[in-house]
Parts: C-alpha cells; structure tokens; sequence
C-alpha cells in the first residue's frame, strides 16, 4: 500500500479487471472493452503501472495477465468461467494499491481481500437485477456511473461515489472532411437501436443508408429477419459487423450517424466515436445521449420521425470541425484517464483515514463528468 503522505503524487500499482467474454480492445464489436483499453492506456501515459487481467488474446499495450488464452464470447454469461476468472484475477492483484473491477463476480469475491482497494464501474442500465447487486455492494465498493442520465436512474438507495463519461484515443479517428451521400447506423442488430426507425428515416429523407451491427444471438437475427431484412434494398444496406478501421471509414465519409435509441442508454460510445471523426449525430434524446450530442451545434436530437427526418437532412449544415473539438475537449482519453486517477486518489485517502481531503481530491460525491 502507497504510505498515506505519497497519496497525493505517486504512481499507483493499478489493476484493472475485464470481463472474460471479449477480448481487450475487441476486435468488433465491444463497447466495454474499448473504453478499458483507452482506461488502462491512458493511466499508463500518468505514469502509473497498469496491470490488465483479461483473456490471452487481447492486445492492450500495458502489462496482461490472464487465465483463460481466449475470450468467451459464446459463453457470455456463464458463472463458473466467470468466477474462476475473477478468482484468479484477485491472487494477481495481491498487494496492488487499488483495484478498478469491471466485472459482476468481482463485486463480491473482492471482497474475500479486505485490505484491498476495490471500485467498479456499471456499464448497463441500473434495472431490477443490477441494482439489487450494486445495493449490496455499495457501500464497500466505490460505484461509478458513466453519465449523469445513467446515475439519476440508480434507486436512491444504490450511492453513486463518481460520474466519469468515457473517452477515445483521438489518435485512432480521423476528421472526415469531405462526407458522402449516405447515413451510418451503427451498433447491435436490436430492436432498443432503432434500425427500423432508421431505415424509416433513410427513406423519407430519400438517402442511403448502410447499417453495420453485431449479429451474433438468437434475438438479434430473429429481429434481422423479422423486420430488417425484409425492408432492405432500395437504397438501404446491411453490411455486417465491422472492425475498427472499417468502423472510422464509414463515420468519417458519412453525413450522419443516425442513432434513433429506443431505450436510455447509459453512455452510447458511437455517439462520441461519431463525433471524433467530424461526423454529427442525429437521433433521440434519450438517455445520456444530450451529454454527449450539442443539439443544433455537434448534432440533433428529436423525439419523433419527422424531427429526425429534418435532422439528417440539415445535418450538412453542422461544422464538421466543430464535432471533432469538442470531443477533444470533452471525450478524450487524457481527461478520462485524469478524472479516474483522481477519482482513485480520493478513495485511497479516505480509506487512509482523512477526514478532510486536501485540495485537489474529490470527495466520494463529486460528479467527475
């Protein structure tokens, strides 16, 4: 453990744990994952030593370690993996400063290591099942939220210790500056993205459209088949999942994102992606997607078909430069990376004990987004 005097300017032994299904950075789709990659990188850049405890396959330049040699995507979900991973992942992170646990498991075989630092992060939506885990966990277990939107929806008995928005490695997006004539809907093939409103939307504004979305489980490919693939042709394209590269290619020569969500999603990491490369978003408003969209500055946001219509429609009216400086503003990797290796600090020097913080520490409330 770092001497309580050091807390404030000395490198921390961090480990950061992912879960096992994806590999870190994914290779496709993988939100969570991405955003671990740009986390463990950027505290790296700090001067920290970064331990990632993942699967054999990920390729995150910091120091890895793993018990299984593969992600599982197939086996997503399943608790026995899930458990040995973790377990695993605690006898590395033995006398570690502080660990950043990523995982359902780790909320609560972390705690078998009493002395050990450990925060977490929610990724999904605060329902039923989750926050009844974070409840019991809490208070034990430092919370972060990833958006305020995401935060305002956690049971006021679920305490949320920070609000810390994700960020990009700006060095892997390039400014499109010269769009083409289509739209890009990007993300899983389900009914919560709104494709089909996107498909809608395409075809009354008369543009093209291509959709790249993860297809993997059972219920993506029956709303695939049901509902999208009937609609497609005429101007409307499914591509398949995509990689990275392939990824920026399709924002950066796009008009729009066009991200009509039907449900409140906590972060919405193509939104910012979008941005990164110049390219305004035009969806809904909900969610945390008015923390990340400027609406008629980086995008519009509208709350039916005919707003999104108008919106992607204008969207070439938006500074495309302008989408970009603000996500180097807001949304970087540097301020991310910052705003947890504050957030760690804080935590450690209340558990050293300080009832008062010295300048620069956040209290466990503060909202760091």
């Amino acid at each position: 453990m770092v001497p309580i005097p050091d807390l404030l300017h000395s490198s921390l032994r961090i480990g950061v744990l992912a879960p096992p299904w994806v590999s870190v950075p994914p290779t496709t789709y993988g939100g969570t994952e991405l955003v671990l990659d740009v986390l463990c990188r950027g505290l790296a850049d700090l001067g920290h030593d970064v331990v990632l405890f993942t699967t054999g396959d990920s390729t995150c330049p910091v120091s890895i370690r793993w018990l299984f040699e593969a992600a599982a995507p197939d086996r997503m979900g399943a608790s026995v993996l899930e458990l040995r991973h973790v377990a695993a992942a605690y006898d590395e992170f033995d006398g570690f400063d502080i660990v950043h646990d990523h995982t359902l498991a780790g909320l609560f075989l972390g705690q078998l290591h009493p002395g050990l630092p450990v925060v977490t992060t929610n990724h999904g939506p605060f329902d039923a099942d989750l926050a009844d885990l974070y409840r019991r966990t809490a208070s034990s277990v430092p919370l972060i939220a990833i958006s305020q939107d995401q935060a305002d929806r956690a049971p006021t008995d679920v305490p949320i210790a920070a609000v810390i928005h994700h960020g990009l490695d700006l060095d892997r997006y390039r400014l499109g500056t010269d769009p083409g004539d289509y739209i890009v809907a990007l993300g899983r093939m389900d009914p919560d993205k709104g494709i089909h409103v996107a498909i809608e939307v395409a075809r009354r504004a008369g543009l093209r459209l291509v959709i790249a979305a993860k297809m993997r489980e059972s219920a993506e490919m029956h709303y695939f088949e049901t509902t999208i693939k009937p609609a497609l042709g005429n101007g409307v394209e499914y591509i398949g999942e995509v990689d990275h590269a392939q990824k920026v290619e399709l924002l950066a020569g796009a008009r729009a994102l066009i991200n009509p969500i039907q449900w409140p999603e906590p972060f919405g990491l193509v939104m910012a992606e979008s941005l990164a490369c110049g390219t305004p978003v035009v969806g809904s408003g909900c969610g945390a997607a008015p923390e990340i969209v400027d609406h008629g500055l980086t995008g519009y946001l509208a709350a039916n078909v005919d707003g999104l219509v108008r919106g992607v429609l204008d969207a070439d009216r938006l500074d495309r430069r302008r989408c970009r400086e603000v996500i180097e503003l807001r949304f970087s990797m540097e301020r991310m990376a910052r705003d947890h290796e504050t957030f760690y600090r804080s935590v450690l020097m209340q558990r050293s004990g300080r009832r008062r913080l010295p300048p620069g520490i956040l209290p466990m409330s503060h909202r760091v987004a």
